[in-house]
C-alpha cells in the first residue's frame, strides 16, 4: 500500500519507520522543515514532497503526523486525495475532515516517542477510528501489521485517553525537570533519582497507583510536610505546586 507521511516530528518519524520496516512502501514525505522531510525519506526510502498538492494520485494511504493546531490546516490543501487520509492526534476529532475527503480515520498510536529513542512499535497501542466499513477495515488491516494491540476507540473515548496520558506522562515529566531543578540548586545529581523513577513506574505495571502511593502527603506527616514546604518558600511557583499536589493525594486517603 502506496503511503505519504505528512510531517517528520517524533510521531511521524516512528510510524514511518515502522511501516517501512513492516515492508508498507512509504512513497512521499512532506514536511514544513524539508531538511528533516529529506532526513525520513532516506530512512524509509521516499522522496520528498515539495509542496503538498503535488502528493501522488497513486497515493493509497496518507498520514498526517503534524501538531495539533495544524491538522486542519494540511488537510485543506490535501483536498481532493482520493485514498484514505487519516491523522494521529489525540485530541483532533475526526470531523476535521468531513466534506473534505471520502475515506477519513484517525490512527492514533498511545505512546510518547523521541525521534532517537527506539520503541518497540508492537507494543504500542493503536487506537483507531474511521467514517465507514471500507475505510475502517483498511485502516484495521494497516494497524494490525504494526501493533499487536489495535482497538476502535471513538473520537470521546480517544480525547478521554489522551487527556489521562497528560496526567500520566507529560505532567510526570515535567515533575522530574522540577526535581532537577531542586537538585541542581544544590549541586545534587538528578541520577540519584533514577533508581526511584524507574521503581515508581514498575510499580503500576502490576498494581493500581492509588494501591502504591507512598510519600509524607499519604501517611499525612504533618512535620515533614512543613519541612519541605518551609524549603520551598522562596520558590512560590514550586511551593504551589508542592501544596495542590499533597492536598489531592490526601484525598486519596
Amino acid at each position: 500500500m502506496k503511503t505519504a507521511i505528512i510531517g517528520s516530528g517524533n510521531v511521524a518519524t516512528h510510524l514511518a519507520k515502522a511501516l517501512h520496516a513492516a515492508q508498507f512502501p512509504i512513497a512521499q514525505v512532506w514536511s514544513a522543515n524539508q531538511q528533516n522531510a529529506a532526513i525520513l525519506a532516506k530512512a524509509t526510502h521516499s522522496s520528498v514532497m515539495n509542496q503538498l498538492h503535488l502528493i501522488d494520485p497513486t497515493i493509497e494511504l496518507c498520514i498526517i503526523a503534524v501538531k495539533d493546531d495544524a491538522i486542519a490546516t494540511v488537510a485543506d490543501q490535501l483536498k481532493g486525495f482520493k485514498g484514505l487520509i487519516v491523522h494521529t492526534a489525540g485530541a483532533v476529532p475526526i470531523d476535521v475532515f468531513a466534506g473534505n475527503f471520502e475515506n477519513y480515520g484517525v490512527l492514533y498510536p498511545l505512546q510518547t516517542f523521541s525521534k532517537h529513542k527506539t520503541v518497540d512499535f508492537k507494543t504500542v497501542p493503536l487506537c483507531i477510528e474511521a467514517n465507514g466499513v471500507a475505510s475502517i477495515q483498511l485502516l484495521h488491516a494497516v494497524a494490525r501489521q504494526l501493533s499487536g494491540n489495535v482497538q476502535e476507540i471513538d473520537g470521546t473515548q480517544r480525547k478521554i485517553l489522551h487527556l489521562a496520558a497528560v496526567f500520566a506522562c507529560n505532567f510526570p515529566n515535567h515533575l522530574f525537570s522540577l526535581a532537577e531543578e531542586i537538585l541542581d540548586e544544590h549541586q545534587l545529581d538528578f541520577n540519584l533519582l533514577r533508581p526511584l523513577i524507574l521503581e515508581t513506574a514498575s510499580k503500576v505495571q502490576q498494581a493500581l497507583p492509588a494501591d502504591v502511593q507512598t510519600g509524607p502527603a499519604i501517611r499525612n506527616d504533618v512535620q515533614t510536610l512543613a519541612a519541605h514546604q518551609a524549603l520551598l518558600a522562596h520558590q512560590p511557583k514550586l511551593l504551589e505546586i508542592y501544596q495542590t499536589l499533597s492536598e489531592s493525594i490526601k484525598k486519596t486517603r
